[in-house]
């Protein structure tokens, strides 16, 4: 494999990083400028922070006719942010969940989930249906601005406490600035990914979809990443889990409905998308229902469960893709011996919640 190949992609994808961080500086001091308040802040800095790579690679690469590299990147980050980001924030330190996050937000991530699977079952997501999904967003975002209003203060702005307007003028620009740079940097980053994707994909003789659920899932996740493992090391461990749901989310309803939006002919669902990748991100999803609910942590071995799901998830895309002799025997295992290992083990701590409560 081509080193040039893997430069161009790392490029690319730190092009998306830095994009993706001017455009939330700038955002947030325009915000801070014209008076919103800091939740308010908060909410739109994590939409553009964690949405704008996979926003920007999955518009360039519907538009450059490469779809399934498209899909494969929006729904490769949901199972990466689930069982990769999460359990391996659960094993570094127990995750303690919040009470908001798992009575609001995790039914809104399942409800995600399944909206897109309904209307993806005919294989294909047209204009309407990614109107559909962005309209989805809009009482989410309601539910998620009135969860985090509780408790909170209103905040008043003094006007004796705004500043000359010559200066707020220079922020302002200078706001605009960030963000326009933010906006460019982040087109040019996800035209060199997407571009670099598909020679990777070439280069190894996989798939356009293989790459985008793993190498480029994880590649635009990287931001979400990093802000959800510093969180946990730093023992903020609602923030860790929460931005990882969220994130998902944002995937679902904003790109995957934008991405929709802008595919000329649609955005075609293919079958191994429909019959294997969809169906393993909806029980990722279900699998948090057990574990979030059950004392509302997530404890070491729950998070090494969900890191050996993703690697075996991987494991299966890259037995799969080469076709070698033992992806049978290794879909035969997984079938008749870890799957339904792991329903009873998730039943068995569902029943034990029920039974203490």
């Amino acid at each position: 494999m081509s080193l040039t190949i893997l430069a161009y992609l790392a490029a690319g994808l730190a092009l998306l990083a830095l994009g993706a961080e001017l455009l939330v500086r700038g955002g947030a001091r325009l915000a801070r400028q014209v008076g919103l308040s800091p939740w308010i802040i908060g909410l739109a800095v994590a939409a553009l922070g964690s949405s704008a790579p996979e926003t920007a690679v999955g518009t360039l690469a519907v538009l450059d006719d490469s779809g399934d590299l498209a899909v494969g990147n929006i729904i490769g980050s949901n199972i990466a942010n689930i069982l990769l980001l999460i359990g391996v924030s659960a094993l570094i330190a127990p995750q303690i969940l919040s009470r908001h996050l798992v009575h609001q937000g995790l039914p809104l991530l399942i409800g995600s989930g399944l909206l897109v699977q309904i209307l993806a079952w005919d294989g294909l997501l047209d204009r309407l249906d990614g109107f559909l999904l962005l309209t989805a967003l809009v009482p989410c975002t309601v539910i998620l601005i009135l969860t985090k209003r509780r408790g909170q203060q209103t905040l008043s702005i003094c006007m004796a406490d705004k500043p000359h307007p010559e200066a707020q003028l220079r922020a302002c620009s200078l706001s605009t600035v960030l963000i326009t740079a933010g906006l460019l940097l982040l087109v040019g980053g996800a035209w060199i990914t997407v571009d670099a994707a598909r020679e990777f994909a070439l280069d190894l003789g996989l798939s356009e979809l293989t790459v985008g659920l793993t190498v480029l899932a994880v590649g635009t996740s990287l931001p979400e990443m990093t802000v959800s493992l510093l969180a946990t090391l730093r023992g903020q461990h609602a923030i860790a889990t929460g931005n990882a749901v969220g994130c998902c989310i944002l995937n679902l309803l904003l790109v995957l409905g934008c991405t929709a939006l802008v595919a000329p002919k649609g955005l075609s669902i293919s079958p191994n998308i429909q019959d294997f990748d969809l169906p393993v991100m909806l029980a990722a999803f279900f699998a948090c229902i057990p574990v979030f609910v059950a004392g509302y942590r997530i404890s070491r071995w729950e998070g090494l469960l969900f890191f050996a799901y993703y690697l075996a998830y991987v494991l299966y895309l890259a037995l799969f893709a080469t076709g070698l002799p033992s992806f049978e025997l290794f879909q035969q295992a997984m079938g008749w011996f870890v799957l339904p290992l792991t329903v009873a083990i998730l039943a068995s701590i569902g029943w034990r919640t029920w039974r203490q409560r």
